[in-house]
């Protein structure tokens, strides 16, 4: 054993004086022939009691190869004990795991390993753990780039033994803090809850968070909560630290009052920072009053939510007349703010107009919203406000005609941060068009512009494209781009096709519609 320890002392010298440059222990090609501490991890592995014994004199450099080299050979007990005496502050499981597979053996050494050190009332004198991350993203480097360097190495996890003594920061997410006696141990997930989906790993991580009772934390960076009974939902997040969820996703077909049951949750995320909810219905059955109860139980959950940046609504059905009851609970700016596919009422673009955190917004999205039969002085409004910050502003399909248009283009004109304007699917005619482009080709970022086709291109009201007329009024665009000095400025599509959705799009060449084939073919 002592000879095993003192060659990979040798070989971690050499690393650091640079005289291996390249040493990855991630997957290797066929063809790749074995490392020399891949090799020595290797000999040393073939004896498992001999390989945990080594581990107390094993210098900090070799603990990443080992580890791997120990993860993609299953042995379990070594990687329990290497759990135990891991030295740096952050042991970066999910990307290691990503990359050979979630072998469920192998988890549950790691968790054991956890299970050995929380049960001890003294820390062992390696003990520098203090962040189990499981993210499938985070901390790639560590593993696949690995070089041999301890600075890299080092300054990525900081372990305490070769570092001074800091002040509480971060470092991607993981808390670098003072020694503390049994302080807990993060577990860092990202969480996508499904109907149907058994997930062994989640249930062998949850159970242990119930055993150790406050010396693990379950945190929570990314939730995405699609169709799942609500009491799993609430299972899984009693577990959770709510206040380390900073994006959430709840994709489902939800009743409004299973929104009422879900509210308090949210309303402990206090870092949130992007919200996405989509697809909530009103019951034909709930009362007004209850209606109402729960709308207000939702909203008020936004009064928590200091450091929200992003707000996407999708299919909201309660949201018409209502939109003030979001907005005026708003503790923050907001950079993006997406509604779509949802009524509104021209008091609700109102509000919106005049609510003094979209002042900042970088992205608008209001697609699906449809504004044929309401004024567009509040969507001027809003469009003044943001001028100076707004980039991405997204109108598809909201039912604009060229009378509306005419009223924003002027406040368009001054959005000097524009970068995509989007606005697929309304029925604008070409001259309303050439208009548009007038009005905007000053705006120097402005460089993705996606435009319906104009209502001339079209044969009938049923939406059938006449392709010769589109050829002949998007070269026409085209020229008076160049003529302008702006000829890389337009994509323009035209409106779904009415018998399968797709679109046609031009840049520069037609990518037809399947449905247009057939004529082309004849």
């Amino acid at each position: 054993m002592e000879l095993l320890v003192l060659n990979l002392r040798i070989l971690s010298l050499h690393i650091s004086s640079g005289f291996l440059l390249e040493q990855r222990f991630i997957r290797m090609s066929m063809w790749a022939p074995p490392r020399l501490l891949e090799l020595a991890g290797q000999s040393l592995l073939r004896n498992e009691a001999l390989a945990i014994a080594a581990l107390e004199e094993l210098p900090t450099e070799l603990f990443p190869p080992l580890f791997t080299v120990a993860y993609a050979e299953r042995r379990s007990k070594t990687l329990k004990a290497m759990v135990q005496s891991w030295p740096f502050a952050c042991l970066p499981l999910g990307s290691l795991m990503k990359e050979w597979q979630p072998h469920q053996e192998n988890f549950q050494a790691a968790l054991n390993g956890l299970d050995v050190l929380l049960a001890q009332e003294v820390r062992p004198r390696r003990w520098k753990l203090q962040v189990l991350d499981l993210r499938k993203n985070a901390h790639r480097d560590f593993w696949t780039t690995w070089s041999g360097s301890r600075a890299s190495v080092y300054s990525l996890m900081e372990p305490e033994a070769t570092q001074p003594m800091k002040k509480k920061r971060r470092v991607d997410g993981c808390r670098m803090r003072g020694k503390q006696p049994l302080a807990p141990v993060e577990v860092l997930i990202d969480l996508c809850l499904k109907e149907g989906s058994r997930d062994k790993l989640l249930a062998s991580l949850i159970e242990k968070v119930k055993q150790k009772k406050g010396l693990l934390h379950l945190c929570c960076k990314k939730l995405k909560i699609f169709s799942v009974p609500m009491q799993n939902i609430k299972m899984i997040l009693k577990m959770v630290q709510l206040d380390s969820v900073q994006d959430l996703e709840v994709n489902c077909t939800w009743k409004l009052s299973t929104l009422g049951k879900f509210a308090p949750h949210l309303g402990q995320m206090g870092n949130l920072r992007r919200l996405l909810l989509s697809h909530i219905h009103m019951s034909s059955y709930t009362s007004l009053e209850q209606e109402e109860h729960c709308v207000s139980q939702f909203t008020s959950q936004f009064l928590s939510l200091h450091h929200l940046q992003e707000l996407y609504l999708d299919s909201i059905s309660f949201l018409k007349g209502r939109l003030n009851q979001v907005l005026r609970s708003l503790k923050s700016p907001l950079e993006t703010l997406s509604i779509t596919n949802c009524l509104l009422s021209e008091s609700d673009l109102t509000h919106l107009s005049q609510c003094p955190n979209i002042s900042q917004l970088k992205d608008l999205g209001l697609s699906g919203v449809n504004l044929t039969c309401v004024s567009f002085e509040p969507l001027q409004v809003l469009l003044e406000r943001t001028s100076t910050t707004l980039q991405d502003l997204d109108l598809d399909e909201c039912g604009i005609m060229d009378s509306q248009f005419t009223a924003i283009l002027p406040a368009l004109s001054h959005c000097s941060q524009l970068t995509t304007f989007s606005f697929c699917g309304n029925p604008i005619s070409m001259a309303m068009l050439e208009n548009l482009l007038l009005h905007t080709i000053g705006l120097s970022k402005l460089s993705h512009v996606m435009y319906p086709a104009p209502l001339e291109s079209y044969e009938d009201v049923e939406g059938t494209l006449h392709l010769g007329r589109l050829a002949y009024l998007h070269a026409k665009l085209k020229q008076m781009l160049r003529d302008l000095g702006r000829p890389g400025m337009v994509w323009f599509s035209a409106n779904p096709c009415p018998h399968c959705g797709d679109r046609t799009f031009y840049d520069p060449e037609p990518i037809l519609c399947p449905c247009y084939m057939p004529d082309l073919l004849q």
